[in-house]
């Protein structure tokens, strides 16, 4: 029987998902498990048991496998893709020694050292301490050197969410070169662990030997061993192949290969990503990020609080559709369309600054957001409507500044996540941008990104050009309506683009009267 069925297994913030694909990239069967809220032990604290995304990983295939149609004995090997940032600490025994922290948690490591000697004289004359010191204090493997430090001295291997659910799968210490995207001591242009005089080793606590063995995308993981099999019902000795983190896989399952092509994600965080051949910084110090295609770069910029936004909205202002949407049987953001339609382009004078989780990717660590414009005659669906117009507004500035650092236009718009699948959405976003705005033929863009990967790895799509040429296509296109562009052209450039030089001032002065966002 011939072997051409594709699992590929995404991990997510909200769900695990198991997805069998064929090779024309269609979706034969799907099981998704929904992952419990992650444990706050204090205000800003996301936590969540390793073992809980190994359950989760295993119930959704035991649920495919019961699923009509579904035939193990023509599953050719699996790929995983995860959240990124997902840190885990592992014993000598690769037992987890604490909760993972999650990548939405917001613990700082404030107060620590400046980085000394040749760097710290370097980073001084460049005027790049204070970025290196919230870099620092980012990096969750310093918080828990500081914290816990029975912990750490326990930890024999500190890897991220990928990592440790290829380490149950394979009984490897192993990851994806595509994965690595955290405050670890790794090499984003070379695509490999830091060398012995970089700086990153001085910033953060880890040993070279605490790290697992690296694989490129389409590289060999290990084989299934017969305790994950009898976990999960897959087949024991089939390939894991390496794809790559679930924003890398989105791009690459969008169809987003060419470098004028830019694949946003409207997710719980917002990006924009292009893949590129080049190591370009479009910010400086932070370094694209591996793609899922090895060797190549994914340029990203990236709102922290992108379309958690919405289910801010939703939880605080959409009792409405809430009990409407349990009335009818369906998400309530599906309601949220007739809402933006309600509101003219440009919200009446509306503008939002979406910059509500101060972060380095914002323009500084003091950012906070903002809306302006307010008059008598703005309700909350004009609140809602300038909420997903400033969330294009941030997103096209990426382009932009994109598209400065590498010289290559952006022609072309494909949109992922869950914002996607509201055409309100992709209409104001092809509006805004004034470029044409497509949705990818499924929702699982990650989920096939990583089974394209394994495709390629297995031999069974000879290159990722024909790969992306016969799994992807688009389902819908937007094209952007002449006189809204006009309107947000106006809005963008004349209002947007100087908000936040106006308000960095006044978002420093919070800063220091109430505390918040802490200082280092």
């Amino acid at each position: 029987m011939t072997k051409d069925h594709l699992l590929a297994i995404d991990v997510g913030t909200q769900s695990t998902r198991a997805l069998i694909f064929d090779l024309q990239g269609n979706l034969l069967a799907k099981a998704q498990i929904p992952l419990p809220d992650y444990a706050s032990p204090k205000p800003g604290w996301a936590e969540l048991e390793p073992q809980v995304f190994w359950q989760s990983l295993c119930q959704a295939c035991q649920q495919l496998w019961l699923q009509p149609g579904v035939d193990k004995t023509k599953i050719a090997g699996v790929a995983i893709t995860t959240q990124r940032n997902v840190l885990i600490n592992l014993d000598a025994q690769g037992q987890p020694l604490r909760p993972s922290i999650h990548w939405s948690d917001q613990r700082r490591a404030a107060g620590l050292p400046n980085i000394g000697g040749i760097w710290g004289l370097i980073f001084g004359i460049s005027g790049m301490t204070g970025t290196i010191r919230y870099l620092q204090a980012e990096a969750k493997t310093n918080w828990i050197a500081t914290h816990q430090p029975e912990i750490w001295q326990n930890t024999a291997k500190i890897v991220l969410l990928s990592g440790y659910l290829t380490h149950r799968m394979t009984g490897k210490f192993v990851d994806s070169i595509g994965c690595q995207v955290a405050h670890l001591p790794f090499d984003y242009k070379n695509h490999r662990w830091s060398g012995s005089f970089d700086w990153k080793w001085k910033a953060i606590p880890v040993h070279p030997e605490m790290l697992v063995d690296l694989v490129p995308p389409t590289g060999l993981l290990g084989e299934i061993t017969a305790e994950a099999s009898a976990d999960t019902g897959i087949p024991a000795g089939l390939p894991l192949i390496a794809a790559a983190a679930d924003k890398a896989c989105e791009v690459l399952g969008s169809g987003t290969l060419a470098s004028n092509i830019c694949c946003l994600s409207y997710g719980t965080a917002a990006t924009i990503n292009t893949i590129h051949q080049r190591y370009i910084e479009v910010i400086p110090l932070i370094p694209p990020y591996p793609a899922a295609v090895p060797g190549a770069y994914s340029l990203e910029i990236q709102l922290f609080r992108g379309y958690w936004m919405v289910s801010w909205f939703l939880r605080e202002f959409g009792l409405n559709e809430q009990r409407l949407a349990q009335t009818r049987g369906i998400a309530p953001e599906f309601l949220f369309d007739d809402l933006v339609k309600s509101v003219p382009p440009g919200s009446m004078g509306l503008v939002l600054q979406p910059y509500w989780a101060p972060g380095l990717k914002s323009p500084g660590p003091e950012a906070k957001g903002g809306v302006i414009g307010f008059g008598g005659v703005h309700t909350r669906a004009h609140i809602y409507r300038a909420i997903i117009e400033g969330l294009a507004y941030a997103l096209r500035e990426g382009a932009e500044r994109t598209t400065k650092r590498s010289g290559v236009p952006i022609t072309e718009v494909r949109v992922s996540g869950g914002g996607s699948q509201s055409d309100a959405a992709l209409q104001m976003t092809a509006d805004v941008f004034g470029l044409p705005v497509s949705r990818p033929h499924v929702y699982e863009a990650s989920g096939l990104g990583a089974a394209m990967d394994l495709a390629v790895g297995l031999n069974l799509q000879p290159s990722f050009e024909t790969a992306v040429a016969q799994m992807t296509r688009t389902s819908a296109t937007f094209e952007p309506v002449s006189e809204n562009h006009a309107l947000y052209e106006e809005l963008y450039k004349r209002v947007y683009l100087k908000l936040y030089d106006r308000l960095s001032p006044l978002y420093k002065e919070i800063q220091d009267i109430t505390g918040y966002p802490a200082k280092d």
